[in-house]
């Protein structure tokens, strides 16, 4: 399903690179949906859902039914009223918060006033998708994935149906997407309701502040605003940086960012999305060694599949983009100025992924306050990155600083969980990483053989493009995955009850 929905995004990036191109339009309706996105992800995907799921798997497992539907009910009212009082405020502060993220956009320059407007028309997003994350969170709990992994394809279609039908009706063409997102938050509420009533946790109205289930999550929730998400504070860092940059930089970042977030969100969401209430149920039974064996084996699968993504988004970077995105408004300057940003960011992907896993690892036991400091660190030294790089590097300087600060992150958070003995690795990961190095050099000699250079591309239709594309991934997945095959690594080593 996750799949499915990064598939229907692409098509989403591609209609409208080909509508709005790398323009102040653009770059002003990125802004104004990072920010509603942003929260999302800080509070609804981040936060929140690391702190509601440990707790809903804890009551699942000790309490009555009763008591469970009770915390539901108190955390969906609780968590209502807090997103209406959000809502409200970022609708009436949306000048400010376009000047807080982006004050590289003059008072005088169109992107400040477009960005603006349609801040008051995205920011309500907040609202609907958090509650759809709750939602989510509940199906999650119970092992129901699908649904919710699905839900994002409502987002991608609205925004399509936005750019491709409507964007004609507005004096401002950008104002579609605008309201597609508004419309997208809706949908995507509505859709998760039948679902929840099936499990007969259809939630109630109830402020329950004072509930020690609600008091549990929001002691949880209040210090992982930072810690779940690292990277999502460092890509708004990257855009107030960005902001004083030429136009189009917030759009060449943004879609650098989309191709990675395929790897990521395709396979590290999903991951830390199944793992989270598996720790939380090894933690509840007080089972270290299954705890320890369920972090070891996210690793694993995390490095069997980031390995080979990094090498490809890094080799494959510009004819990837040509081919994706390089048609109507979106130039070849714009597809080399992309390129430049995701090698960058591709450099940064195993860690982007591990990071999932690892804060996943600390929320399932109900410890929020370390990553929270390890966070703080990384983003100073995200920070410190972009002041450094911005200059030689420009936007793709940005890039490098958010994967050098995830390179941080990682590396304190596992340094705790090996010292506490949290996590104790397996046996067998010399003769794995062997086995990886071995395939991924396979690999990476087959693209470094067929790939042309990306100007040559710029010169092909798309369909020639489309078929030279998926002839370099096939041949890709064929010399990694054959790889690994010949040298003996068979699916019967990455099974969790072998780890």
């Amino acid at each position: 399903m996750t799949f499915l929905s990064r598939i229907v995004g692409f098509i989403r990036d591609m209609v409208m690179a080909s509508i709005f191109g790398a323009s102040p339009g653009m770059d002003a309706f990125l802004l104004a949906f990072k920010i509603p996105n942003f929260m999302r992800r800080l509070f609804a995907e981040g936060a929140f859902s690391q702190a509601f799921v440990p707790v809903l798997s804890e009551y699942k497992s000790n309490k009555s039914q009763a008591e469970v539907k009770t915390l539901i009910d108190n955390v969906f009212g609780t968590l209502t009223m807090v997103l209406l009082i959000v809502t409200i405020l970022g609708v009436i502060c949306a000048p400010i918060l376009i000047w807080l993220f982006a004050p590289g956009f003059d008072s005088k320059d169109v992107r400040f006033s477009l960005a603006t407007h349609l801040l008051q028309i995205t920011f309500p997003y907040i609202f609907f998708i958090s509650l759809t994350a709750f939602a989510a969170g509940v199906q999650n709990a119970y092992g129901k994935f699908a649904i919710p992994a699905f839900t994002p394809v409502l987002l991608n279609l609205s925004l399509i149906i936005a750019a491709y039908f409507c964007s004609s009706y507005f004096v401002e063409t950008i104002y579609a997407l605008g309201w597609g997102v508004m419309a997208a938050g809706i949908a995507q509420l509505v859709f998760q309701a039948p679902f929840l009533s099936k499990l007969a946790l259809f939630p109630s109205f109830k402020l329950g502040w004072n509930s020690p289930g609600v008091k549990k999550v929001l002691t949880l929730m209040t210090p992982a605003i930072i810690g779940a998400s690292v990277m999502q504070i460092n890509l708004l860092v990257d855009t107030i940086f960005a902001s004083f940059l030429p136009v189009g930089s917030l759009t060449w970042l943004y879609y650098s960012d989309r191709l990675l977030e395929f790897p990521i969100g395709m396979f590290g969401v999903a991951l830390a999305t199944v793992v989270l209430p598996h720790l939380s149920q090894e933690y509840a039974k007080n089972s270290q060694t299954g705890f320890s064996a369920s972090v070891d084996w996210a690793l694993r699968w995390i490095l069997l599949i980031g390995l080979p993504a990094t090498v490809g988004l890094v080799m494959l970077a510009g004819p990837m983009l040509a081919t994706l995105l390089q048609y109507g408004e979106f130039t070849p300057k714009d597809v080399l100025m992309a390129a430049r940003s995701l090698i960058a960011l591709s450099l940064g992907l195993i860690f982007f992924l591990a990071v999932k896993v690892l804060v996943s690892a600390f929320y399932a036991r109900q410890n929020t306050k370390l990553p929270v400091k390890v966070a703080v660190i990384a983003m100073v030294a995200n920070v410190i990155f972009n002041a450094l790089f911005i200059g030689p590097l420009a936007h793709a300087g940005l890039a490098l600083a958010s994967s050098l600060s995830s390179v941080i992150n990682v590396g304190l958070l596992l340094i705790v969980l090996l010292r506490e003995k949290y996590y104790v690795p397996v046996v067998g990961w010399k003769p794995f990483l062997a086995r990886l190095g071995i395939a991924n050099t396979m690999m990476a000699l087959v693209l470094w053989y067929f790939a042309q250079d990306v100007t040559q591309w710029f010169e092909w239709d798309p369909m020639a493009r489309v078929i030279a594309l998926g002839g370099l991934i096939g041949g890709a997945v064929v010399a990694y995955f054959g790889g690994l095959w010949l040298f003996g690594l068979r699916i019967s080593h990455l099974k969790l009850e072998s780890a």
